[in-house]
């Protein structure tokens, strides 16, 4: 049996040693796992560094590879970020049968598809997945209609993923992409010099969108 403890902080100064601790006790006094059973993948963010996620993605990609049993976190934050970006971890380890369980909110979502408790879950999860995503379309078209009110909006051009139409902002032919590259920059899974190589700006025009503008893209 390899159990996964997976520990994030966000930032340098943060120390790794709290989660380490946890998941490490957890899954020696709540699941008989020995040392030589656990695996710890860690992440911690430095800026946007590009390498800010690779132990996320290392330890799916070793889920999907059958070479983990089960995987444990401090907390959901750690793990994902929103509640859709936890449904969408946790269905990846449910299709791979690897167990999720989460220390703090005393959460474990299982592989078995036939468990009604699961079915449960999941429906849960896509319910305030849904949720989550009508709350941030909602902030988008405020966001934009405030904007829009601004002398910056009304004589400037129109933000990156936009378009003016009739002297009013409106979603560009590529906006979808902007907000997806935009979104992997503000989870540091993305560096500002990538995101403007992708959408051919500039990593001070990336800055903005993320720091300043987030309103417009949901983040």
């Amino acid at each position: 049996m390899t159990i996964a403890c997976y520990v994030r902080v966000s930032t340098a100064k943060q120390n790794l040693d709290r989660q380490l601790t946890s998941t490490k006790e957890y899954a020696e006094n709540r699941l008989g796992a020995t040392l030589a059973d656990i695996e710890i993948y860690r992440d911690k963010a430095t800026g946007t560094s590009t390498s800010a996620r690779d132990d996320y993605q290392r330890l799916m990609d070793d889920a999907e590879a059958g070479e983990v049993d089960i995987v444990v976190a401090h907390e959901v934050s750690r793990v994902a970020r929103s509640i859709s970006d936890l449904e969408r971890t946790a269905e990846r380890l449910r299709e791979s049968g690897v167990e999720l369980h989460v220390v703090s909110e005393g959460l474990v979502i299982g592989a078995d598809e036939e468990d009604p408790y699961q079915r449960a879950l999941f429906q849960l999860l896509g319910v305030f997945g849904e949720l989550e995503a009508n709350i941030k379309r909602q902030n988008i078209r405020e966001g934009i209609a405030a904007r829009q009110e601004s002398d910056e909006y009304r004589h400037g051009p129109a933000p990156l993923g936009f378009e003016k139409r009739d002297g009013r902002l409106v979603e560009g032919g590529d906006y979808d992409r902007v907000c997806t590259v935009l979104d992997m920059v503000a989870r540091n899974d993305m560096s500002q010099r990538k995101a403007a190589e992708e959408l051919e700006s500039s990593r001070r025009t990336i800055r903005r969108a993320v720091e300043e503008r987030g309103e417009l893209y949901g983040l």
